[in-house]
């Protein structure tokens, strides 16, 4: 179990925010042990409080696993969140689960979790398996007054209220249904052929407004299917909010206040798709903001994702002109940013064009009227499935963050992150596997970060390099920066930002590595291994 308090995430100007991503290589991201997200659902404030009562809600998963684990947030919530008797099981139909598949989640070995304010949950692993394009029933009961519930407003799903604690009941009796999503933000499954999971970071098109509840025909639900069905095994995790924008909060944090939590925090991300944010600041933004501004936002997102090591997708913004906040120079802005999206040096790794795969060649402002579900702002699920079809599924490739393992020259061992990533990092192994391997994530001018496979966590010279290196930290800052420096022997240095100084195998390796060194000798020097 993990226990996570909140982490700042404002991108202030000239300022990126830097933010764990699990590991990715080779054909799978999926190492042994790693975890991929199968279903997401971003955090709001704001929602209702609950008392003595039973949430059975229902998510639907995106690829299949072995194992399962369950992510449960307080992100927003004013007071610490308890929380008993969470349970998993394959949904059968309405409230009713299939007999034989539940499965009690635990959290540190306990049935019950008390959530800091602020802060989130995640279950030990579960001896669940999880079917890929599946319906899954996540029951938690909420023994006492919870007060104002972090939750997802937008959830197009119904999902089960019931008084008590009935989580291990296989059908649910006098039940209330909301639509919305309460406290539950995540589903990961183990899965080694795995490649990784893509975020669909947008608004309410995105979040699947004028589809159908219960169909699951929001167009990352139909992007899913495309996925599942062309052979790819990558997570599609849903991060849309009905109303977001890319500068200004309002509907949810702001695209840039939230990018760190809801994107660069996802278990096995590898790329986001950017897509219908600026439409709501272009048309409920007053004042409205100019296309510099809106370029300047978006460039900040793709510095940070790629300095995380993410493939970041750009979408163009549909057509809506008809709809209630329309204006000239909302249309001419959109069609500015457009412009810059497709252009060469926008900074895209890749483009889905909304625009061009949504409007009506004749009359281009607007819908095709096919796709229109009739407000001219959200298309309807024939708009959706066109959207999701302009996804040129060649994006979701092998990853290429090269995969490395350390060995010193102080005592020929290989570095490690043992137990998980709770020890301190010591060159202390004999061969390489998981606790051995780290991903090489290259910051630009020399520079690296390292992100261990044993918790996918950046290595860190603690406390400003005093004491020893741990992979310990969810975000990258100066302490978790190093110059990679070659040798004349063909073995390499790091050489700590956090104080300049170089690791060192302290103690002919008996002692963990540490950044202590002023000058590079034989305890200084390790082989780079690749994976």
């Amino acid at each position: 179990m993990r226990i996570r308090n909140r982490l700042a995430a404002v991108l202030l100007p000239g300022l990126v925010l830097l933010g764990v991503s699990q590991p990715a290589s080779g054909q799978s991201a999926a190492a042994a042990g790693s975890w991929t997200g199968t279903w997401a659902a971003s955090p709001q404030s704001g929602g209702a409080s609950f008392n003595n009562q039973t949430l059975r809600q229902i998510v639907h998963t995106s690829i299949s696993g072995t194992a399962a684990r369950i992510d449960l947030s307080n992100a927003f919530g004013g007071a610490p969140l308890v929380i008993r008797d969470v349970h998993i099981a394959q949904r059968a139909s309405g409230s009713s689960i299939t007999a034989g598949t539940d499965r009690v989640a635990t959290f540190g070995g306990q049935t019950s979790v008390t959530i800091p304010a602020g802060g989130s949950a995640v279950s030990d692993s579960i001896a669940f398996p999880v079917q890929a394009l599946s319906d899954v029933a996540v029951s938690v009961y909420l023994p006492q007054a919870t007060g104002a519930s972090t939750y997802h407003q937008q959830g197009t799903q119904t999902n089960y209220i019931a008084a008590g604690d009935v989580s291990g009941n296989t059908t649910l009796s006098g039940t209330q249904t909301t639509g919305s999503y309460y406290f539950l933000a995540n589903l990961d499954v183990q899965n080694s052929a795995a490649q990784g999971s893509v975020v669909t970071f947008g608004a309410s098109i995105t979040d699947g407004v004028a589809s159908s509840s219960d169909d699951n025909r929001r167009w990352p639900n139909d992007l899913a299917v495309r996925l599942a069905n062309s052979g790819r095994t990558v997570g599609v995790l849903n991060q849309g909010i009905s109303g977001n924008r890319l500068l200004v909060d309002g509907a949810g944090q702001s695209a840039l206040n939230r990018f760190n939590r809801d994107v660069v925090a996802q278990p096995g991300v590898r790329w986001v798709i950017f897509a219908d944010d600026p439409i709501n600041d272009l048309g409920s933004s007053n004042p409205r903001p100019t296309t510099d501004q809106l370029i300047a936002g978006m460039n900040q997102l793709i510095a940070s994702a790629h300095q995380n090591g993410l493939k970041f997708l750009c979408s163009t913004l549909t057509p809506f002109q008809g709809a209630g906040y329309w204006t000239q120079q909302g249309e001419t802005e959109r069609e500015a940013l457009n412009a810059f999206m497709r252009g060469a040096g926008s900074g895209c790794d890749g483009i889905i064009d909304q625009d061009a795969a949504t409007h009506d060649p004749g009359n281009p402002t607007r819908y095709l009227p096919a796709y229109d579900s009739g407000d001219h702002l959200h298309p309807n699920e024939a708009g959706l499935q066109a959207i999701a079809n302009a996804v040129d599924l060649n994006l979701f490739s092998a990853a290429s963050v090269p995969v490395i393992s350390l060995r010193s020259h102080a005592n020929g061992k290989y570095v490690t992150s043992d137990a998980a990533g709770v020890n301190s990092i010591i060159a202390s192994a004999a061969v390489i596997g998981v606790s051995e391997q780290f991903d090489e994530i290259d910051l630009g001018g020399g520079n690296i970060a390292l992100r261990a496979h044993a918790d996918g966590k950046y290595v860190c010279a603690e406390n400003a390099g005093a004491a020893a290196l741990i992979a310990n930290r969810a975000v990258v800052g100066g302490w978790e920066t190093f110059a990679l420096i070659h040798n004349s022997d063909g073995s390499v240095t790091l050489r700590a930002g956090a104080n300049g100084k170089y690791v060192t195998a302290e103690n002919a390796g008996a002692a963990a590595l540490i950044a202590n060194r002023a000058a590079i000798g034989p305890w200084e020097e390790f082989d780079l291994v690749l994976g």
